[in-house]
């Protein structure tokens, strides 16, 4: 007695087809499962077996072998479970075969019978329509994020005696649609805002300018000047994410297991915020079975690091591949995924270990050597690849208690926005590039002419400051950005003279 049933399985981010045979034979029972599974699929015999007895079927007292193909790929997790139970049950003639060929089946069983939800119910659903299934039946928890998925018919089940009945043909199931418009109708609300800053407003406009080009961005200054609280409210001025950055996104959170049960879509931009005592792999990704770490949940959106000085040197030196490439390959002996990771990064730090460097009210107390060492904890590498620096003083008690407040992020967004139309446009034939930060030499050579003046300026910058070839480069995207954010079609001096402001790091003894 033989029985096929369809399923997915998720690799990386991305899932594949595969098909649970079923194959009940003579001999002394026995439960057999082939096809590289992980010890969770092997645990499944112990849960599909309950889950029939206790849902009322017959559990045959013979060999099972179950066979998962393609058989070269390790399956993991506990998704297989409802598409074993199924097989065994068309393979003792207690469930029907018809709708079995169109249908593509997931889900986690409890002892008891009931479905269970699972991780990547959306990456599954589409590998299940790319395959040509023309519905998907996985738990009743997953349905909202799966049916954002057009063209296939979603249905929800809670109870295994729920699937029999519809494959039997006793119970009618209907498919659940999502409208996706709708789901992006409320993005644009957000609990925090610009208007509740008070002062720093030479570090809105470098904040306003890292988000109209995706710049990353380094704020120093002392506690309590709030680095922290304009880093949170960044999100709240970059452009709404479109349906191709939300079900991107989606995925990497349902892959992890982030994505909420009522959540049918990532509609807002990500902002992540892990300590300083993360490892390497938490940030950039990894484990046996290669897992997405914060640079990828960060996808889309801001990877915000508080205390950056503190991070260790070698989790620091991992950011480097995702801000260059905008992703991250992680390889094993047996398998290389790659997991997207093109964020914004935004960095705070003090100016000194005690903090108080800079700070006209405070005095410090730290050694020279101690300062040295703080700041030899960033590497040049990695400063080159943060494109604009910029310092947060303390705020003052009169313009902390004026009523006066500042400009709303609704407004600093629709300049970003339309920045950031412009930069569409302007890249819209180039693959991979999708703002001015992203730009390649060859981008920069075309797109960032400029004059005999602002040739001298720069040079100049260059020269005093001991600028290297990245940071060069990086003046010139960021001066492409004011630009835009002006309206002008030609980079013009002014726009090197803001932009070079913008590498306090790079200046020698810039905090005196």
């Amino acid at each position: 007695m033989l029985s096929r049933v369809l399923s997915s399985a998720v690799l990386g981010i991305h899932a594949y087809p595969v098909r649970v045979e079923v194959d009940i034979s003579t001999g002394l029972p026995a439960f057999a499962t082939v096809g590289l599974p992980d010890s969770a699929v092997r645990e499944s015999r112990e849960r599909v077996s309950s889950a029939i007895t206790n849902a009322g079927f017959r559990f045959p007292l013979k060999r099972v072998t179950i066979n998962l193909a393609p058989a070269d790929i390790r399956k993991g997790g506990s998704s297989f479970d409802l598409p074993i139970a199924i097989g065994v049950l068309a393979a003792t003639k207690q469930v029907e075969e018809p709708l079995l060929a169109t249908q593509s089946i997931i889900g986690e069983l409890s002892l008891s019978g009931a479905v269970r939800p699972v991780r990547g119910a959306l990456s599954m659903a589409m590998a299940a329509r790319d395959s040509g299934m023309s519905g998907v039946i996985l738990p009743r928890e997953n349905v909202r994020e799966a049916s954002v998925v057009k063209g296939l018919e979603v249905r929800g089940v809670s109870h295994l005696r729920e699937i029999v009945g519809f494959l039997n043909g006793t119970n009618e199931i209907a498919p659940v649609s999502t409208d996706v418009e709708a789901l992006f109708g409320d993005r644009g609300r957000h609990p925090l805002d610009f208007r509740d800053v008070r002062g720093q407003e030479q570090v809105k406009r470098a904040i306003e300018v890292a988000a109209a080009g995706g710049h990353n961005l380094l704020m120093i200054g002392p506690p309590g000047s709030g680095k922290t609280m304009l880093a949170r409210r960044i999100p709240t001025i970059l452009p709404e994410m479109t349906l191709e950055e939300a079900l991107e996104t989606t995925r990497i959170h349902s892959v992890i297991g982030l994505l909420k049960r009522d959540t049918a879509l990532v509609t807002a931009r990500p902002f992540r915020a892990p300590h300083h005592t993360i490892s390497d792999a938490g940030l950039a990704g990894g484990g046996s079975v290669p897992r997405p770490g914060e640079v990828s949940l960060a996808h889309n959106g801001v990877l915000f690091m508080d205390e950056l000085p503190e991070f260790r040197r070698s989790a620091l030196e991992v950011l480097r591949q995702p801000l260059e490439d905008g992703m991250v390959r992680i390889s094993r002996a047996s398998i290389s995924l790659k997991f997207p990771a093109r964020f914004m990064l935004v960095c705070a730090m003090n100016p000194c270990p005690c903090g108080y460097l800079t700070d006209p009210s405070q005095s410090c107390l730290c050694t020279p050597p101690q300062i040295q060492r703080y700041h030899a904890r960033l590497s040049g590498p990695l400063l080159d690849r943060i494109d604009i620096h910029v310092e947060v003083p303390r705020v003052s008690y009169d313009r902390l208690s004026e009523e006066r407040r500042g400009e709303g992020s609704a407004a600093i967004r629709e300049r970003v926005t339309r920045c950031r139309r412009i930069q569409w446009r302007r890249y819209g034939s180039s693959p991979g590039i999708f703002c001015n930060a992203h730009m390649g030499p060859r981008e920069i050579e075309t797109y960032c002419a400029i004059g005999e003046e602002a040739h001298r300026l720069l040079r100049e910058a260059i020269d005093c400051f001991g600028l290297s070839a990245r940071a060069y480069h990086r003046i010139l995207k960021v001066s492409r950005t004011i630009a835009d954010l002006e309206g002008r079609e030609k980079i013009e001096t002014r726009d090197i003279s803001e932009a070079v402001q913008y590498r306090s790091l790079d200046r020698e003894n810039w905090s005196r």
